[in-house]
């Protein structure tokens, strides 16, 4: 015979970051999104409203609603992960060979002022010719993938006066 034992309820040391870390887990693959909205679907079907559902799993109740309505017109497959097309690149194949070309020459030949190509020059350069706009870190990013290096502007060292440094050298004469 089973005794129901009152016992102490356990507790997840530092629950929000790991409510985070394990909605990060949830969402890092196609089949764990797939497993999430099966039990989004199952607590809905257990008659949870989707509101509620949303609550206990995290998601935003229209998200819930989406899941619902695509699991009722197309059962399990409307479950499954659909192709993402993201937002569409604001930069052509053609204007991607053209940067690559104008990457390898210096900037002022592309009439700039800058001496050398950063973020901030690629900008002003995509915007000048191709009225595209993008961040200076979205530009740092396309010079990787254009496969350059981002230079690193070495400071020249003042030249110094021989006199005065002479006269300073401990092993001088005064």
């Amino acid at each position: 015979m089973w005794f129901h034992v009152c016992m102490k309820p356990l507790t997840i040391t530092d629950a929000p970051m790991v409510v985070l870390a394990l909605q990060d887990e949830i969402r890092r693959t196609d089949e764990s999104r797939y497993d999430h909205r099966l039990h989004a679907v199952l607590l809905v079907a257990q008659g949870m409203t989707c509101r509620q559902a949303a609550a206990v799993l995290g998601d935003a109740p229209r998200t819930l609603e989406y899941w619902v309505r695509d699991f009722e017109r197309a059962g399990l497959a409307g479950l499954q992960e659909g192709s993402r097309s993201g937002r569409p690149r604001r930069l052509t194949e053609e204007h991607m060979r053209s940067i690559g070309q104008v990457l390898r020459k210096p900037p002022e030949e592309a009439g700039l002022t800058a001496t050398l190509w950063d973020g901030k020059a690629l900008c002003a350069y995509l915007h000048r010719e191709f009225g595209v706009d993008l961040g200076v870190r979205q530009c740092q990013r396309l010079f990787k993938s254009l496969g350059f290096r981002l230079p690193k502007p070495r400071p020249q060292i003042a030249h110094g006066n021989a006199e005065l440094q002479t006269a300073h050298n401990k092993n001088s004469k005064p």
